[in-house]
């Protein structure tokens, strides 16, 4: 059956390498050949199904795999994908996680499953959110709808905290090469200051390059909306 990155590129999962091997589970041997990878896996009927004729690992069961398998930082930025993509809880990839609780890596994927957020619509997003969470700030929502007074919404961010009005959105490449995608956002941040909302905006300079600085434009705006937010002497920005 199919498993792994294969599993997830099936179930419409994004950001997935398209040179990767593919992945299968099979009983018995692990051989392979070029261009595929094999799992040997104990797993159950219900973490099975069918998809465009296939057998493919359950959304839950692909999750789990690929959670224990990846290093900590991509499991989430996978596991965000796979979930967005499904709509599916973590909460049933920790159930698999207890199900099988002496396979080989599930403390990895254990670590994994708090961080995960399905509503981050990119892998840029997903690494600010831990950047700015690792950074002891408070965990911020994904998604935050912003309203006029009127209590229709202008707008969405890609991060945010409601309580304090302070906004992150992530700058990709096309927010500086479109001119209309750049009017739109002048326009979009007007609007919001004017509702007396703060956006720090981040890009992939600044995310790669220095992520401290990044943290710590996002402290001070929160700071100065009344966020309790500690000093960055307390922590340590990667």
């Amino acid at each position: 059956m199919l498993a792994g990155y294969s599993a997830a590129a099936l179930f419409g999962s994004r950001w997935i390498d398209a040179t990767a091997p593919a992945e299968l589970i099979r009983r018995g041997s692990r051989r392979g050949t070029d261009g595929v990878v094999v799992h040997a896996e104990t797993i159950l009927d219900d973490e099975v199904c069918t998809l465009a004729d296939m057998r493919v690992t359950s959304s839950a069961r692909t999750a789990f795999d690929l959670g224990r398998r990846l290093v900590l930082d991509t499991a989430v930025e996978q596991l965000d994908a796979l979930c967005r993509a499904t709509r599916l809880d973590p909460a049933h990839v920790a159930e698999l996680a207890d199900r099988h609780s002496g396979a080989r890596g599930v403390r990895r994927l254990r670590q994994a499953l708090p961080l995960v957020d399905p509503g981050a619509e990119s892998l840029p997003e997903t690494r600010v959110r831990l950047l700015l969470v690792r950074g002891g700030l408070p965990r911020p929502s994904t998604q935050v709808p912003v309203a006029g007074v009127d209590g229709r919404v202008l707008g969405w961010a890609d991060l945010g905290w409601k309580q304090w009005r302070t906004l992150v959105e992530y700058d990709g490449i096309h927010h500086w090469t479109d001119e209309r995608q750049r009017t739109k956002d002048i326009e979009r941040y007007e609007a919001f200051a004017a509702l007396g909302w703060s956006v720090v905006r981040v890009n992939s300079e600044q995310l790669r390059l220095r992520p401290a600085s990044v943290v710590e434009r996002v402290r001070m705006r929160l700071r100065a909306a009344g966020a309790p937010v500690r000093p960055p002497s307390a922590h340590n920005s990667r």
